[in-house]
């Protein structure tokens, strides 16, 4: 949702007028109905006073997202040339060997 719609669906919902939010926000209509049809982008500052004038206030939120693999890794990954990146698998796979030879002395002993 963008800052159009929050502010339109906030003052809608409150069931104001764009004049009537405008004079609890000490602003002018014009500018109310400039944000809400997003001719403008307004700071952040000035949707929460908007909100603020209807009583609510605005949250910004954030989740890592779901991913089964780095992007900044991957991006950095793609970097490499082709040779680059076998001779990193191949470095993988010899520590790989080496750790699981490890693990085998360790075991017996």
């Amino acid at each position: 949702m963008n800052s159009a719609e929050l502010v339109k669906r906030a003052r809608e919902r409150h069931g104001i007028s764009q004049r009537s939010l405008a004079l609890r926000a000490s602003t002018d209509q014009a500018a109310v109905s400039r944000i809400e049809q997003g001719r403008v982008s307004p700071s952040v500052e000035t949707v929460e006073r908007l909100l603020a004038a209807m009583g609510e206030r605005l949250r910004l939120d954030s989740t890592r997202e779901e991913r089964d693999y780095d992007p900044l890794h991957m991006r950095a990954t793609l970097q490499r040339t082709p040779a680059e990146r076998l001779e990193l698998a191949i470095s993988w796979n010899r520590l790989a060997g080496r750790l699981t030879e490890a693990g085998r002395r360790a075991r017996s002993g």
